[in-house]
């Protein structure tokens, strides 16, 4: 088992930063004009957010994060921007939405390197930690609660529909057989037993896909992006446009359908934009990154 997993990470060089991805291709897509005023709906670090405000004069935005620890970053990152930037703490799904307000918005729905990086957070198996996994620690819910309190069906059904993992009923046998479970690699050894020995050694660790169904329920986040969709056409002013950044075939199909599916908007994009070879060079994680960009009617 240990060969499986990665060097540990030194807190200490755990920094909120954020690549953007497909940065050129988003501020093509949006048409940033001077004196707009934008929406920033997964400011992260404020990776994109920079980008936007530095691409015309006086442009506004209203950054917004449901992680405090991303929402902090954000205004360290951009506070030379002053009043330009307004920040608000909340998930996009429970965002008020006014309408006829904003030029753009955008939505990277990608986990960042910090999630990922972070063994407190509990979102990786690298690195022995709480099962946490929620965005927003305000939050009750919790990865520990769905894998030790849910039942076997319940958790075959969110491996297999969210991490579409086909071993996913031996998966939650195993895993109802052994829990309660405490940390992330207590969880992660327990999958790796649960698979026959040819899948062990595979391109991507057992546990991979589980811990991205885990995720997404934690998070509820494949409701959470059809509520985005939803609701934010109404908020673009005639000609604004909508980008969404997704990271999974299951958030692509989502933005595909809801952007196509909206009375409201227009698509610009037949076929998703991806990553060039040289922005994955430097960037790995942009290798899934899928861009989709629609236009207020």
């Amino acid at each position: 088992m240990q060969s499986d997993l990665q060097t540990p990470i030194d807190l200490d060089e755990v920094a909120f930063s954020h690549i953007p991805v497909l940065s050129q291709e988003v501020i093509t897509g949006l048409d940033i004009q001077p004196g707009g005023n934008y929406l920033d709906l997964t400011v992260g670090g404020g990776g994109h957010s920079r980008l936007i405000l530095e691409s015309a004069e006086n442009i506004k935005i209203t950054a917004v994060d449901q992680d405090l620890d991303a929402l902090n970053a954000a205004k360290n990152n951009l506070a030379e921007f002053g009043n330009r930037v307004n920040f608000i703490h909340s998930n996009f799904a429970d965002f008020q939405f006014p309408e006829h307000t904003y030029d753009g918005i955008l939505a990277d729905l990608g986990v960042s390197s910090y999630h990922l990086d972070n063994p407190e957070r509990g979102f990786s198996f690298r690195n022995a930690a709480n099962l946490d996994m929620r965005m927003n620690q305000q939050q009750s819910l919790t990865a520990a609660d769905i894998i030790n309190e849910w039942d076997e069906k319940e958790l075959a059904d969110i491996f297999f529909k969210y991490g579409e993992e086909r071993l996913s009923r031996r998966i939650a046998r195993r895993i109802v057989e052994k829990r309660p479970f405490n940390t992330t690699t207590e969880l992660a050894e327990a999958i790796f037993y649960s698979v026959p020995p040819k899948y062990r050694h595979g391109r991507i660790h057992p546990a991979t896909r589980v811990f991205q169904g885990l995720r997404i329920a934690v998070n509820d986040e494949l409701q959470v992006l059809e509520t985005l969709i939803a609701k934010a056409p109404p908020a673009l002013v005639v000609g604004g446009k909508i980008a969404i950044i997704s990271f999974h075939s299951l958030e692509d199909r989502i933005a595909k359908h809801g952007l196509r599916g909206s009375e409201l908007l227009k698509v610009l994009t037949k076929k998703p934009i991806i990553a060039t070879e040289e922005e994955i060079k430097q960037n790995p994680r942009s290798r899934s990154a899928k861009l989709r960009i629609a236009e207020r009617k």
